[in-house]
């Protein structure tokens, strides 16, 4: 798939599988001793920078830079806020039970999540389908001097 399409399902993985990698660490570190809340914390870092990249790369196609890894956990605030006001809506306003309003609000959340990622992770000119308007894929802005590859160890 390509195009918008395409990134809101490779969006979706992404989300799959940075669950996955959360609760795996999360239980790691459980068992390694950690108390609860270090787990999570520890757990939650590394399954978002895990997510930052794979975003980039596989959903995008676009390069990592500095730029955009520090405005990154933008999108977990956007979920948050989301979440957190969508699970009040549901059971305090609306009287839904407890045990499903989060997963409703979950998924009310990700239309949002993903519009600020792409925000976030494409320039202006790439989002305007697979090539945008300059007509490059993936490549990223060669300007850019604050990219993570120029700075990681080879």
């Amino acid at each position: 798939m390509t195009g918008v399409s395409g990134q809101i399902v490779r969006f979706a993985l992404v989300g799959v599988v940075n669950t996955g990698t959360y609760y795996g660490c999360y239980l790691l570190f459980l068992a390694l001793g950690l108390p609860y809340v270090a787990a999570h914390v520890v757990a939650f870092l590394l399954s978002m920078t895990g997510s930052f990249f794979l975003t980039s790369h596989f959903t995008y196609r676009t390069r990592p830079t500095w730029r955009k890894f520090l405005l990154f956990p933008l999108t977990n605030a956007a979920n948050f806020a989301i979440t957190t006001a969508g699970v009040w809506l549901l059971v305090g306003v609306a009287g839904l039970s407890s045990r499903y309003a989060p997963l409703l609000a979950a998924a009310a959340a990700i239309p949002v999540t993903f519009a600020v990622s792409r925000t976030i992770m494409l320039r202006p000119e790439e989002r305007g389908g697979p090539r945008g308007r300059r007509g490059r894929r993936g490549r990223g802005n060669p300007g850019d001097r604050d990219s993570l590859a120029e700075v990681a160890p080879k």
